[in-house]
């Protein structure tokens, strides 16, 4: 079994170093200014039948949709410095998916405006109002109870004292990190084949928070052996409960979608504050 974790740590670590060199945040985020900037050169092009007739079809003609793009893009990378995050802290992973979270809540105020016309104008299209309004005032919500998250995590007393058993703790938890990563990226390749095939695509994000779910309850139950203490194994629970509660919004029908999403956070915020009035500084705990 040693082998097997050292084998994921090996090929893990230098993954996550590549990704978190400045040099590989600046490429890529000049990648995501180029591929905005290309999506709507593009689309003015087929707005003016100056494509291809195998890609007219295909590109969109609404400039408002590469909005969309470039959120959808930055999700993305969002997803991806969450799964690096997990072997440090499950509590801080949690937090990354309510980033996410906050910025899908964005993306789909701005994909409101795909059934709006250009130039702009709300004529008959009052619900797409409310959507937006929802949707933005949702992301700033949670972006406000994030810094009270994120507070509380600084008081948070869960480190493990160095020594062999935080070192096969972390190594599980880069495995299931490591697995996970596959899988996002395996779920992205398939999806974008899709695409070019021009075959329907599945909702890459309800599906991959799906298998978060699962994820978490695998951490929970790693946890599990080395704290068996009831107050980790209740915290680690809850935390997989607001993942939960995060692919329902993701499904749920405007405004209820909303909701659910606070509600995630709040549960979050609440079992966080419990946790550290009545069970930190009780024994050291590790980091997940």
């Amino acid at each position: 079994m040693d082998l097997i974790l050292n084998i994921f740590t090996r090929i893990f670590d230098p993954i996550r170093q590549f990704w978190e060199k400045e040099t590989t945040h600046k490429t890529v985020s000049g990648m995501l200014v180029l591929t905005f900037l290309f999506a709507l050169v593009t689309i003015e092009l087929n707005r003016q039948g100056l494509l291809p007739d195998s890609l007219e079809t295909t590109i969109p003609k609404s400039h408002y949709l590469a909005i969309n793009l470039a959120f959808t893009l930055v999700l993305i990378l969002e997803v991806l410095g969450m799964i690096f995050t997990l072997p440090a802290s499950l509590s801080r992973a949690l937090g990354k998916q309510f980033e996410i979270l906050a910025l899908i809540f964005l993306r789909n105020a701005f994909k409101e405006l795909a059934v709006l016309p250009e130039p702009i104008s709300l004529s008959q299209h009052h619900e797409v109002l409310w959507h937006i309004l929802s949707y933005g005032f949702g992301g700033v919500a949670i972006f406000a109870l994030l810094g009270i998250y994120a507070g509380m995590l600084e008081r948070l007393d869960e480190t493990l004292a160095p020594g062999p058993s935080l070192t096969r703790f972390i190594a599980r938890k880069k495995a299931v990190a490591l697995v996970i990563l596959i899988i996002f990226c395996g779920m992205g390749l398939y999806n974008g084949q899709l695409f070019l095939a021009r075959k329907p695509v599945f909702h890459f994000f309800q599906y991959f928070y799906t298998i978060l779910i699962f994820s978490d309850i695998l951490l929970v139950l790693i946890a599990q052996s080395f704290l068996p203490e009831f107050p980790a194994v209740f915290r680690n629970s809850g935390y997989a409960l607001a993942t939960l509660l995060i692919r329902i919004s993701l499904t749920a029908p405007a405004y209820y979608n909303v909701l659910i999403g606070l509600s995630s956070v709040v549960l979050a915020v609440l079992l966080t504050l419990v946790y550290n009035q009545f069970y930190t500084h009780k024994k050291p705990m590790t980091k997940r």
